[in-house]
């Protein structure tokens, strides 16, 4: 494995830095925010629902997420939310999008150690200014020699990041905590994926089935990668 690896390519929320809790937390404000109108699990799902359903339009990203939460007050509401909570939830959503970043443990010295050996790439989806504001908030640019700020992550987005790197999909390691965007679609491009799961998983992100792949690794923390190739 370790000589045939030309590139370690990293995902970056929840992989680099703390992300997903903050959506969660979100959430959490606007249940209690709408707590009038219907109960907290009736308005996670609608809001859910209305995520999914605006992925092609919007995208992945802060910016979709409180639209959604917009248009998710509307829907419980029958129309009848008063402009102090929507004007509430469109502070929220500036709350999240000026957020500080959280490296997570073990990042920094982790990409020190492995830049010096391997080009480095970052792999990231969501919104361009939000994606761009926390790459240079984290310090970590000096350790990337590509970044690709993608608007999904399946496996034509792979092909076309692997062209630019100029490298073959099985001379890849792509790093990630999520199995459905991170793992499979670089298995399925003969590439080596290692997860590292984070205790927070968006539910369009869960994968249930057990990955079972020769190029699979899962790793308990992000540290660990300087033990497998080294």
């Amino acid at each position: 494995m370790k000589e045939e690896i030309k590139y370690i390519v990293f995902d970056a929320d929840d992989t680099l830095w703390v992300n997903e809790p903050f959506f969660r937390e979100t959430e959490a404000t606007c249940c209690e925010l709408l707590h009038e109108f219907a109960e907290p699990q009736l308005i996670m799902k609608t809001l859910y629902d209305l995520e999914i359903r605006n992925l092609p339009v919007y995208g992945y990203g802060i910016k979709g997420f409180m639209l959604c939460m917009i248009e998710t007050a509307m829907i419980i509401s029958n129309g009848k939310v008063p402009n102090q909570i929507i004007e509430q939830i469109i502070v929220l959503g500036k709350a999240q999008l000026t957020h500080p970043v959280e490296l997570l443990e073990g990042v920094k010295e982790t990409l020190a150690t492995l830049s010096k050996h391997y080009p480095i790439a970052l792999a990231t989806k969501g919104d361009l200014l939000d994606q761009q504001r926390k790459i240079k908030l984290s310090g970590l640019s000096e350790y990337f020699s590509h970044i690709e700020i993608m608007s999904d992550k399946k496996q034509a987005d792979y092909d076309h990041l692997f062209k630019a790197l100029g490298v073959a999909p099985k001379e890849i390691m792509m790093v990630g905590n999520s199995l459905k965007s991170d793992v499979l679609p670089i298995l399925k491009l003969d590439g080596y994926a290692v997860h590292i799961p984070f205790h927070t998983t968006w539910i369009h992100e869960v994968v249930e089935e057990e990955v079972i792949h020769p190029k699979f690794t899962e790793l308990e923390c992000i540290s660990d990668l300087v033990k497998i190739l080294f």
